[in-house]
């Protein structure tokens, strides 16, 4: 049951990615601001600049991977879970709900071949 509440859709995944990214361009933006905010001289100018440069790079990688989650959403096929009755998006043959996280297929057969 464990295992099952870390699985998400695969729309979400590339979403929880391109936040991972944001919050970590950030951080490392705001990590570099201690070289200037506590002085330490040539040093902590070089690690600003280096940390603002990476920083930004790690930014403008969760913009493409927003990019690109929403252009893969737009042509996502739409069903309706039968779990939990709400409409959500299928990437591929099998993805998980959005919402209650059920396996589902567009197999007619039902076999899942992915986990």
């Amino acid at each position: 049951m464990c295992l099952m509440i870390m699985k998400t859709s695969k729309v979400n995944e590339f979403r929880l990615w391109g936040l991972l990214l944001t919050l970590g361009g950030m951080l490392l933006m705001i990590l570099g601001l201690a070289g200037i905010v506590f002085n330490w001289g040539f040093v902590g100018r070089i690690l600003a600049a280096l940390f603002m440069v990476i920083g930004g790079l790690l930014m403008l990688g969760s913009m493409a991977v927003y990019f690109m989650a929403g252009m893969l959403s737009t042509s996502a096929t739409v069903i309706q879970c039968p779990e939990c009755g709400k409409a959500t998006k299928l990437l591929g043959r099998t993805d998980r709900c959005m919402f209650c996280k059920t396996l589902l297929s567009l197999d007619p057969n039902g076999e899942h071949t992915s986990s």
